[in-house]
């Protein structure tokens, strides 16, 4: 095994950190080629009317990436961190052939089967690693630059497959795109990223007042219930994939509904993980600096109120600007709950704790794809993005009035 020096901190870890950030925006780029066509593809291909049917693709991806991020979390603690990330990619493989060639939905949904599992894998082991390597002082930046790299790659790649959809039609051209992502992605991921559990271990010996061992029974009591920052941050990261589930299936329907082009549907649908990725560079650094919980409850506030202007409009401006506050107030929250984690989590423990939360965020995908889609079907897309923005406002007073600052100013 190489001997590296063990030194925390982003500079310090730089060429293994930025290697990091860029395997992650393979990562979201796998996501965002489905972003802006798929809803079209179930209409147009698959003929598809009722809201619930379409939206299937996100309740299933969004279960077997939830389940399978509590699995990466417990799995890198027990096996390593590079051993699960290259495996994610693995997974990965079929997906952009399945998305190509489907010959019903079915195969469609199986498809985002896998795509969860691949990024329950090697999303939730960059977050991890790029935890381990920046230590405790700059976990807002380091998770703000990681969800940059996914969100704004995921933005450009919904951009790209719009374009591509416009011009080519919705299949089999747009997901070409898949089979490169994938293959620089385990390229790098197999040759270059390097285990970072050495880095594990220096900072759990650094911190080794008397922490004791805690069962995963215990983890994830703490996280889900017990511990009031770390369940009041699994809530939140719930409650914020439960939007962002509803606004993958909606949106492409509502902008439809307004009138707007293809291309259009498809910058409108890049909008906002564009703002969001991008926004993530200062929020999270942002976060470092004046803490955790006002930026998480002001963050669901602004993206309840994005909701409520989309549900509102039917001009591509207007749509825009509602897509840019949900942007910004997402971009406030997500980088800030994963800081948050590693704020409260000893080392030890800290990939499974990371796992308990991405487990309720990305559960979230489902609950917004199926509440979105009965309420969609039952009273309109309008009144079910309305219900979705006061969930979320709901949300944002929660974490008010339960969660403490996680953020140590020692």
């Amino acid at each position: 095994m190489d001997t590296i020096p063990i030194r925390f901190g982003l500079r310090e870890n730089l060429g293994q950190f930025s290697l990091l950030v860029v395997v992650n925006a393979f990562v979201g780029a796998m996501v965002g080629m489905e972003r802006s066509i798929l809803p079209a593809i179930a209409v147009q291909e698959f003929h598809l009317a009722a809201k619930v049917a379409i939206l299937s693709f996100i309740v299933v991806f969004g279960i077997t990436k939830a389940l399978t991020n509590y699995l990466a979390g417990r799995l890198s603690d027990r096996f390593g961190r590079k051993h699960v990330l290259v495996a994610g990619w693995l997974v990965a493989v079929p997906v952009p052939f399945l998305l190509m060639w489907a010959p019903s939905w079915d195969w469609i949904v199986a498809a985002n089967a896998l795509l969860g599992v691949s990024q329950g894998l090697t999303w939730s082991t960059t977050v991890i690693m790029k935890i381990d390597l920046v230590g405790p002082k700059q976990r807002g930046l380091a998770m703000g630059l990681n969800e940059f790299a996914g969100y704004v790659a995921l933005a450009g790649s919904a951009l790209a497959t719009g374009w591509l959809a416009a011009r080519f039609g919705l299949r089999p051209e747009p997901f070409y795109l898949g089979i490169g992502y994938v293959a620089i992605g385990y390229a790098l991921s197999a040759v270059a990223v390097r285990e970072t559990g050495q880095w594990v271990v220096h900072e759990a010996q650094a911190t080794a007042t008397h922490h004791a061992q805690l069962t995963q029974t215990e983890i994830f009591r703490r996280t889900s219930l017990t511990d009031r920052n770390l369940s009041s941050v699994s809530q939140a990261g719930l409650v914020n994939n439960l939007n962002d589930g509803a606004a993958w299936g909606l949106f492409p329907l509502v902008f439809a509904a307004a009138g707007m082009r293809l291309e259009q549907i498809g910058m409108l649908a890049a909008i906002y993980p564009a703002v969001w990725g991008c926004a993530q560079i200062f929020t999270g650094g942002l976060s470092d600096r004046i803490g955790r919980k006002n930026l998480i409850v002001w963050g669901m506030w602004l993206q309840a109120l994005g909701i409520i202007v989309i549900a509102s409009t039917v001009t591509f401006a207007g749509l825009g600007t509602g897509g840019i506050m949900l942007g910004l107030g997402t971009a406030m929250v997500y980088p800030t709950l994963l800081a948050a984690i590693g704020d409260v989590a000893h080392p030890s423990w800290r990939g499974s704790a990371v796992g308990v939360y991405r487990l309720w965020r990305d559960l979230g995908y489902a609950l917004g794809a199926v509440l979105a889609g009965l309420l969609a079907d039952a009273f309109g897309l309008a009144a079910s993005l309305r219900a979705v923005s006061a969930v979320t406002f709901a949300s944002g007073c929660l974490v008010l009035f339960r969660m403490r600052e996680t953020l140590s100013k020692g």
